[in-house]
């Protein structure tokens, strides 16, 4: 897997009134925040995702429930199970991604490097291996 794909430890303020965890642009991750977002009400057996970006970062979580997020390289493919919320999986630009196996309840927050932007997604996976072996040429 790409070396630069790993699970991020948020702070957590830890309170008898309830936990607080949070995160800031370029400390806690390698960007800045320009979009947030989040899945919910994600029917059982759906799948989110399918598609990689070639220039935006992000950082999933988990703030609710879990799910499984499918990671794809080009040359390996990893299954990472979110279900803390204090913890983000950081998926670097040029990395296919797909979201599975969302319980009940489930909220996926993403934050992400840049605005919306339809050129920046690469949507078949044929496509995606072979712009990511012109990219690890690079």
């Amino acid at each position: 897997m790409d070396p630069r794909v790993r699970l991020i430890d948020l702070p957590i303020v830890h309170d008898p009134r309830g936990n607080l965890s949070f995160v800031e642009s370029n400390e806690h991750i390698p960007f800045p925040i320009e979009r947030v977002y989040y899945l919910y009400d994600v029917p059982g057996g759906a799948v989110r995702g399918g598609h990689a970006h070639r220039e935006l970062h992000q950082l999933i979580i988990a703030l609710s429930g879990s799910f499984d997020v499918i990671l794809d390289d080009g040359d390996v493919r990893e299954k990472f199970f979110l279900n803390r919320s204090w913890n983000g999986l950081y998926v670097p630009p040029m990395t296919w991604r797909e979201l599975e196996n969302f319980s009940s309840g489930a909220v996926c927050l993403v934050l992400a490097s840049r605005h919306f932007s339809e050129s920046d997604y690469i949507r078949d996976i044929s496509q995606f291996r072979k712009e990511r072996t012109v990219w690890n040429g690079k």
